[in-house]
């Protein structure tokens, strides 16, 4: 699906990173691992094509990125360490928002569960501004559900969570990679999940 090879990525001279190779299809799981500034985000950025690589190529099914961007971002969801949702609306007003902008076929019952899941559902009318760093990055996790694309992309995606929501993450990982999807994520942290690749910067 997604192949980068020997790609470098250089800011006022400075190597960020240099020479990364990765390959991303479906059922695998490969983690980024790197200090606070090893140059994972700008990495992640760079197989988004947010950032321009100085040297290497990117390849999305056998076509050089660029090319082929309209049908890759088709099938990607990322899932920044930033928040995506709009502060000033409730969880369930983002979740509509959301759920109108991707095209989503998830029901109100299925969107109750997930929430309820994740202790989120006495939460779904409270503005995202009152959540605590915890309750906003699980309202952003649900976007994977919502969204239903093959390739998660996701900086930092367990930070800020208690260990059950960690348990409920790794297992969405697990189930997602069972149904031919594939992720790469970013992480500090030890998962307990079997990763395909790991990729140090």
């Amino acid at each position: 699906m997604l192949l980068g090879k020997n790609i470098t990525l250089l800011r006022s001279k400075k190597i960020i990173f240099e020479n990364i190779n990765i390959s991303l299809s479906s059922g695998k799981v490969v983690i980024l691992r790197g200090k606070n500034g090893s140059g994972k985000t700008s990495f992640i950025k760079t197989i988004l094509n947010l950032l321009e690589p100085t040297s290497g190529s990117i390849y999305w099914k056998g076509k050089i990125l660029q090319k082929n961007l309209y049908n890759y971002y088709n099938n990607v969801t990322y899932i920044s360490d930033k928040t995506s949702s709009i502060k000033q609306l409730s969880v369930k007003e983002n979740i509509k928002i959301w759920k109108k902008m991707f095209l989503s076929n998830i029901n109100y019952n299925q969107i109750q569960k997930i929430l309820s899941i994740f202790n989120l559902d006495a939460l779904s009318h409270a503005k995202v501004s009152t959540l605590s760093l915890g309750e906003i990055k699980k309202l952003e996790l649900l976007r994977l559900i919502i969204e239903n694309k093959k390739i998660w992309i996701l900086d930092e995606p367990l930070t800020n969570l208690d260990q059950d929501s960690i348990n409920v993450v790794e297992q969405t990982f697990v189930d997602h990679c069972k149904n031919d999807g594939c992720i790469l994520f970013s992480s500090h942290q030890d998962a307990k999940i079997e990763i395909s690749e790991e990729i140090r910067l």
